[in-house]
C-alpha cells in the first residue's frame, strides 16, 4: 500500500538510510552523482541492506546494480537481473491489462461487476471497473484471505460477495487488495485467458520482459532473491526462502492481480520505457492510467490513478509511483514525468521504515547533488540484541540512549521491547533480560495498559504472582477509558491468581 508519498512534499530530510558493500553488475558511470549514489547504497550492507537499484534519467541508465546477498547460504549476490517479489507494483500491470481490453473494445471502465459475475449481491451490483481501479468500490481491506493460502477464483468471489462493504460504492477511496483481485478475474472472463498468460502475450513477451511472472517465468533458482527477516526469538536473521516456496502451485487467488509478481529492476525499466514511449498502450490510454482521480488522504496531497499514485514533488514535477511489499520484500518504482527520471528499488530485506524510503532519498540526490542522505541504521530489533549481547540486564536503562545514538531518533515503537522481552520469557531464552526489557517499556510508556498486561504475563509465567497481580490491576485501570483489548486477559489472570 502507498504510505510514503508525502516525503517529497517536505524539503527537510525525513529519513536515515543504511547500506553495505555492494557487488557491481555494471561499471558505475563516472558522473559524481552516480558515484555518490553508489557509495551511499554500498555502505548499507554493513547494516544489513540487500537489493537491486536502477536509476535512469533522460533515457540513460545511470546505475543498475545489485547490493548484498540474494542467497546468503550459497553466496549468491544480488545483481541487476536478480528477481524480487514486487508486491503491489503488480497492480499497474493489472490496470494496464484492463486498459488494453478497453482499447480493443472488449470492455468499458463503466462496466459493473454484474456484467461479469452471476449472483452478485445487491450492494455490489453497481461496483464499476473504474471504482475497482481507483479503490473507491467500498470493498474492505480485510476482504480476502492470507495471500499464500490456497484459494480458487470461485472461492474468492464467493467470500468477497459475502463480505460487508465499508461504504456505498463511489463514496471515497480506501486501498483494498481485493479490488485488483476482482480485476484479474474480469481480465480472465473477458479475454478467455489466464491472467498471467494475458500479461505475457500483450506486454512481457513483446517487451522482452522475460524474467517477469509468477511461477511460469522459468527463472533459475539462482536468479531468485531469498527474503530475510529478523527472528525476535533467537536474535538472528532467518531465510524466508522465495515466493515460489510459499505461493500455491495452482490456486493462489488471494494473491493474484494485486501482488506477488516477480521481476528484476531491468525488466521494470523496460516497462517504464514502454509506457513513456506508448509501445503497448496508446498515448490517450496512458493518460487515463496516470490521471489523478481520487485523493488518497484528507489533505489531498496524493491521488490514486489506475494502478499508480500521483502527486507533485517538492520541485513541482509530476510523480507517478507505486510501492509494494509482502512484509519480507519491498519494491518501489518512482517516476518523475517532467524531468524524465525513474528510480527502481527492489530489496529482499526490510530493516526499518528508512530502508523503505531509499528510492526517495535517491530522487532527492538527483534533484540536488549537494544533498547528503543519512545512512540507514540497522534493524532496531537487531540493535536490541546487540546491546543485550554486550551488557547485563542491570544496564538496561542505558538501552534507550544506545538505540537513539544508532537509530538517530528516540524510541517511539512500543512493540519493540514488548515483543523481544516477552519472547525471551515465553520461549525460555533469558527471563532476566525479558523482565528487564518489559519493565523498561512500562517506564518509557507508563500509560499504555497493554504493556502492563504483557509485563504481568511475564511475571505470571515466572510464577511471581504478587508482581503479576499488581501489573494486571494497573493494566485494567489504564484501560477503563479506551478500547481495552488487553483487559480480557488481565481480568482472566487476576481471577486465577486471586482465587489461588
Amino acid at each position: 500500500m502507498i504510505t510514503i508519498y508525502k516525503i517529497l512534499l517536505n524539503t527537510i530530510p525525513l529519513v536515515q538510510l543504511f547500506c553495505c558493500a555492494g557487488i557491481a553488475q555494471k561499471e558505475v558511470a563516472e558522473a559524481p552523482i552516480v558515484t555518490k549514489i553508489d557509495q551511499y547504497i554500498s555502505r548499507s550492507v554493513e547494516n544489513g541492506y540487500a537489493g537491486s537499484i536502477l536509476v535512469a534519467k533522460e533515457g540513460e541508465i545511470l546505475l543498475s546494480k545489485g547490493y548484498g546477498w540474494a542467497n546468503k547460504e550459497h553466496n549468491i549476490p544480488n545483481q541487476s537481473q536478480t528477481l524480487f517479489n514486487i508486491g503491489s507494483v503488480t497492480k499497474q500491470f493489472t490496470a494496464a491489462a484492463i486498459l488494453k481490453l478497453m482499447e480493443n473494445g472488449k470492455l468499458s471502465v463503466s462496466n459493473t461487476l454484474e456484467d461479469y459475475f452471476s449472483m452478485v449481491p445487491a450492494d455490489k451490483q453497481q461496483i464499476t471497473i473504474h471504482q475497482l481501479l481507483t479503490h473507491t468500490s467500498g470493498i474492505s481491506p480485510q476482504t480476502g484471505g492470507f495471500r499464500y493460502d490456497t484459494a480458487t477464483k470461485g472461492q474468492f468471489v464467493e467470500e468477497a460477495f459475502a463480505a460487508e462493504l465499508l461504504y456505498p460504492p463511489g463514496t471515497r477511496h480506501t486501498y483494498a487488495n481485493a479490488n485488483y483481485i476482482f480485476l484479474a478475474a474480469i481480465i480472465e472472463a473477458v479475454s478467455q485467458q489466464e491472467y498471467e498468460s494475458f500479461l505475457r502475450e500483450h506486454f512481457w513477451k513483446p517487451l522482452q520482459m522475460n524474467d517477469t511472472g509468477y511461477k511460469s517465468n522459468g527463472a533459475r533458482d539462482e536468479q531468485l532473491a531469498h527474503g530475510y527477516y529478523f527472528n525476535v526469538v533467537d536474535g538472528t536473521w532467518a531465510d524466508w526462502g522465495t515466493t515460489q516456496d510459499h505461493l500455491p502451485q495452482e490456486a493462489h487467488w488471494y494473491s493474484i492481480g494485486k501482488g506477488d509478481l516477480y521481476a528484476s529492476v531491468e525488466d521494470l525499466y523496460k516497462w517504464d520505457v514502454a509506457l513513456r514511449e506508448y509501445k503497448v498502450l496508446k498515448k490517450e490510454t496512458i493518460q487515463l492510467m496516470e490521471m489523478a482521480y481520487v485523493p488518497e488522504n484528507d489533505e489531498k496531497t496524493s491521488f490514486y490513478g489506475y494502478g499508480w499514485a500521483i502527486f507533485n514533488s517538492a520541485k513541482g514535477s509530476k510523480i507517478v509511483t507505486h510501492n509494494g511489499s509482502n512484509g519480507i520484500y519491498f519494491a518501489d518504482v518512482i517516476r518523475d514525468m517532467d524531468n524524465d527520471i525513474v528510480v527502481i528499488v527492489l530489496s529482499n530485506v526490510i530493516l526499518n521504515s528508512q530502508s523503505e524510503t531509499i528510492g526517495w532519498e535517491l530522487l532527492k540526490m538527483l534533484y540536488d547533488e549537494n544533498y547528503e542522505p543519512e545512512i540507514v541504521p540497522k534493524n532496531p530489533y537487531e540493535l536490541v540484541f546487540d546491546f543485550m549481547t554486550s551488557n547485563t540486564p542491570e544496564k538496561v536503562t542505558a538501552l534507550p540512549t544506545f538505540l537513539e545514538r544508532n537509530l538517530g531518533s528516540s524510541l517511539t515503537d512500543k512493540a519493540l521491547l514488548n515483543r523481544i522481552g516477552f519472547k525471551q520469557i515465553s520461549e525460555h531464552k533469558d527471563s532476566n533480560w525479558g523482565i528487564a526489557l518489559l519493565q523498561l517499556n512500562t517506564q518509557l510508556f507508563p500509560n499504555d495498559g497493554n504493556l502492563w498486561d504483557t509485563l504481568g504475563e511475564g511475571y505470571f509465567i515466572l510464577q511471581e504472582h504478587e508482581k503479576a497481580i499488581m501489573c494486571f490491576q494497573k493494566a485494567i485501570a489504564l484501560g477503563q477509558h479506551e478500547n481495552c483489548y488487553w483487559c480480557e486477559n488481565s481480568a482472566k489472570r487476576l481471577k486465577e491468581l486471586l482465587e489461588e
